[in-house]
């Protein structure tokens, strides 16, 4: 994987985790009618026709993952994600800071679950699934934390804003999951054992190969965006970042 500087914005390089997995994200017009149009945004979005590209900030020991899209029609995490990126571009960063906000573009473009019929977070134990290929990344790139976001539909699974972890064999799952849900007020949903439930989630293959993951979950209706998301999302992903000493809220201020 090869990263290349943007002479747009400072400190920022990109690079693809995969070419097959291109989508026009405008076509969702929910998803497209939230985005900014700034120059930054339409960086990505243009980046995202050719594959699911992975952005890279910030400078230090540490490296830390936010990403979002794995499933496609849950949007207000993808806008967080922008947002995010938009918040900390040429911020000094004393950590590694890796962005995906859309695991997948084509998903995201056509406001579905899946990808190519098959559900990522079920399939990141399967080689060269889009999702192993994003886990690849981060075991490559030797990534230490992963910050997976979703949103959760009223009657889905589990239909209630909350953190996933488990305790083995990464026990500072549980530990930033608890840290997370008592930062934004959700639920902690944890497993004695990662994987234990169901296979396939990219927390759960992280966590199997010893790198700390949650999955965070907001509510909001699947292919649509309801007041207050994007923010509860984003806060999600403050928090996240917030474990590690990194107060994006006095770096804005500042």
């Amino acid at each position: 994987m090869h990263f290349k500087k943007i002479d747009e914005f400072e400190n920022l390089e990109f690079a693809y985790v995969c070419d097959f997995s291109g989508g026009y994200i405008s076509r969702n017009k929910q998803l497209f009618g939230n985005i900014e149009l700034n120059k930054l945004n339409q960086f990505i979005l243009e980046k995202s026709v050719f594959g699911t590209p992975i952005f890279k900030m910030g400078g230090g020991d540490k490296k830390l993952l936010i990403l979002s899209g794995i499933h496609g029609n849950e949007l207000s995490p993808q806008i967080a994600n922008l947002k995010l990126m938009n918040e900390l571009v040429g911020k000094d960063l004393d950590v590694d800071l890796y962005f995906i906000p859309f695991a997948s573009p084509k998903s995201s473009m056509n406001n579905e679950r899946t990808f190519n019929s098959m559900d990522l977070n079920r399939s990141a134990h399967i080689n060269n699934s889009l999702s192993n290929l994003i886990l690849n990344a981060v075991l490559n790139l030797e990534i230490d934390f992963v910050g997976d976001f979703h949103s959760t539909a009223l009657n889905s699974n589990p239909g209630f804003e909350s953190v996933f972890s488990s305790k083995s064999p990464s026990p500072e799952s549980f530990l930033l999951a608890n840290y997370v849900a008592r930062s934004v007020g959700c639920d902690v949903i944890s497993y004695d054992f990662a994987g234990s439930s169901y296979k396939g989630a990219v927390e759960d293959v992280c966590n199997l190969n010893k790198v700390p993951a949650v999955t965070c979950e907001v509510l909001c209706p699947f292919g649509n965006i309801v007041r207050g998301s994007i923010e509860k999302s984003l806060a999600q992903m403050r928090s996240f970042l917030e474990y590690f000493g990194i107060n994006t809220h006095q770096m804005l201020s500042d």
